[in-house]
């Protein structure tokens, strides 16, 4: 008869064994484990010790290495992290064999948000002196990501106006036939029984006149933004101007020492304006406005996610972001920079990234590689007069 290995699921273990002996020794969850007791987690731990009172909350070095491994393996939703850390070997061993909940993973990722991005920079530093960044070339390219929005949900200013003047109408019909009916209701039934609501109709378009108004003034809120935005990115052009003048004067005095009859030309600068600068330094999409300040009747916003945009891609059009990504040249491709905005053409991110990669790495890469989507004289100039006034 064939025989075959033992096969006994439900025997129990008669000591107690190591979680750690359930995983390679070379599994990205022990390495995982290793690399985030080597970081700072005292901007989350601070937020807990406000408050010694409650049932004690999950560690936060577990939560923190819980999240990173999920998003490495590709697991985002915080349901789909909890049911792994009851059916994954990998999840139950980087949880300690606890299950946290779904709203708990959920929140902690909210609360956190801020200094969870700000461990990327601490991984980065981690890497370099792991001798991982090379920084001798770095690449950027950028791609574009589909929101959780549908582009049919957004509508332009021109269409708000008119579907507001739309609704509004509506409403008043609505609120008049309602009045009529409450009248003859009373009239049938009495003053004492129900009929003061207002019809299911009118609560709908109600709900969808404030949507229309909320967007609108979010549009006007924008544009208001975007011209002070305008003043500070010429502020920053005067400062580019200045370092050009610089470079000319050093250049015409190193001519008039070799007695040449001519200093070099200096391109002059694009006046095409500036896009508006986004949270942490990057692009954002403009609002098209008029001479008098105001949004255009093609200012678009969508209503399910009012930040993202419509992106132009090779497949066509999509209600999304544009994402974009530094990675260091090395045998390692480590990432040095990353970035997320809605401004879909890739131009205006070159120097917004750049100037990541050099504060994240606190060093200038010796070469930086890009398409020609990010080829423009403002970038050319603007890469310039940034590595000479950063010390090398």
């Amino acid at each position: 008869m064939k025989t075959y290995r033992s096969y006994q699921p439900r025997q129990g273990f008669l000591l107690p064994p190591s979680p750690l002996d359930w995983l390679p020794e070379d599994h990205l969850a022990l390495f995982l484990m290793d690399t985030v007791q080597e970081l700072d987690l005292s901007a989350i731990t601070a937020y807990y010790e406000r408050e010694r009172r409650g049932f004690p909350p999950h560690d936060p070095l577990m939560m923190v290495t819980l999240l990173l491994y999920a998003y490495c393996v590709g697991v985002p939703s915080s349901r789909k992290i909890e049911r792994r850390t009851h059916e994954d070997i990998g999840f139950r061993v980087v949880a300690g064999n606890t299950h946290p909940d779904h709203s708990c993973i959920s929140e902690f990722r909210r609360i956190h948000l801020a200094a969870l991005s700000g461990l990327f920079v601490q991984v980065l530093r981690l890497c370099q002196r792991m001798g991982l960044v090379k920084l001798g070339v770095v690449a950027l390219d950028g791609t574009k990501l589909k929101a959780n929005a549908s582009k049919h949900k957004a509508m332009s200013l021109g269409r708000m106006n008119q579907a507001e003047q739309e609704l509004q109408k509506r409403v008043q019909a609505l609120l008049a036939e309602a009045e009529q009916t409450d009248s003859q209701e009373d009239a049938t039934h009495g003053l004492g029984r129900r009929g003061d609501e207002l019809p299911e109709e009118l609560r709908r378009a109600q709900s969808r006149l404030e949507r229309i108004q909320k967007a609108k003034a979010e549009l006007l809120a924008e544009a208001t933004a975007q011209q002070q935005e305008q003043q500070e990115s010429a502020q920053e052009d005067a400062q580019v101007a200045a370092v050009l003048t610089e470079m000319e004067r050093i250049e015409v005095a190193q001519t008039l020492t070799e007695g040449a009859s001519a200093a070099p030309s200096v391109p002059e600068s694009s006046d095409e304006p500036k896009p508006p600068r986004g949270p942490g330094g990057l692009p954002r999409n403009r609002v098209p406005v008029g001479k008098d300040g105001q949004p255009t009747d093609k200012a678009q916003r969508n209503f399910t996610d009012p930040e993202s945009r419509i992106c132009k891609t090779q497949g066509g059009y999509v209600q999304g972001y544009n994402g974009q990504v530094v990675v260091d040249g090395g045998e390692h491709q480590i990432i040095v920079a990353q970035g997320l905005s809605n401004q879909s053409p890739d131009a205006e991110y070159f120097v917004p990234m750049m100037d990541r990669t050099i504060e994240g790495t606190q060093a200038v890469p010796k070469v930086g590689l890009a398409d020609a989507g990010y080829l423009s004289e403002r970038n050319l100039l603007g890469a310039l007069s940034r590595a000479l006034s950063r010390p090398l």
